[in-house]
């Protein structure tokens, strides 16, 4: 299947990539996408019937650890330290005005 690409595809998409093209690169980018469409018309042909649909080609698992709480709730302990503490948190000097 040829798929033919317009100038005005050419100028839209250079204007979406924020690309100048000249007289010369537009020609080979219309070249270029016709044969990127033309290898995906390609693909589209393959029997993909009993594919499962898939995000990666291997079997992605979590492997981020469980957010459990280990050392507990010590915010008294570490308040003891603070200078000046105010409703359970650090009082600071205002530093803006």
């Amino acid at each position: 299947m040829a798929n033919v690409i317009t100038d005005e595809t050419i100028d839209y998409v250079g204007i979406l990539a924020k690309l100048e093209l000249s007289d010369e690169e537009k020609e080979q980018a219309k070249k270029d996408m016709a044969n990127m469409l033309d290898y995906i018309d390609m693909l589209n042909e393959l029997d993909t019937d009993g594919v499962e649909p898939m995000s990666h080609v291997f079997p992605v698992h979590n492997v981020f650890r469980e957010d459990v709480v280990v050392n507990g709730d010590t915010r008294d302990k570490i308040l003891k330290n603070a200078p000046e503490k105010k409703d359970g948190s650090f009082m600071v000097p205002k530093t803006v005005d």
